[in-house]
């Protein structure tokens, strides 16, 4: 069960995570990033990031360059969270699947 501040960092980072994505995502030229949820650990020292990635060709190539660019998004959620949080979580990204099984199960119900 999520704690009440669990709930709010969460929430802040998503907001905050979601602005520093679409920035990024400007520079890979066609392709959209959203972050579809974040669940931040008891003690605040780790996030998980779960993203969606548009169009479904370019997700691997995406993946990896978050993966690689990882400390450069931390770096630029600690300056806008500086004042909030005393310690900026490691981030851990994933690939939100939730839109492929959803889109799966559909197809499944259609047939």
């Amino acid at each position: 069960m999520e704690s009440t501040r669990q709930h709010k960092i969460a929430r802040l980072i998503q907001k905050d995570m979601s602005d520093i994505l679409l920035r990024f995502a400007r520079t890979l030229h066609s392709t959209l990033i959203s972050v579809s949820e974040v669940r931040v650990s008891p003690d605040l020292s780790i996030a998980q990031i779960y993203v969606s990635v548009f169009p479904q060709d370019k997700v691997s190539e995406t993946m990896q360059l978050i993966e690689e660019n990882a400390h450069k998004l931390r770096g630029e959620l600690g300056q806008l969270e500086r004042h909030q949080l005393r310690i900026i979580p490691e981030l851990r990204f994933h690939l939100d699947e939730t839109i492929d099984r959803l889109e799966h199960i559909d197809e499944l119900l259609k047939a």
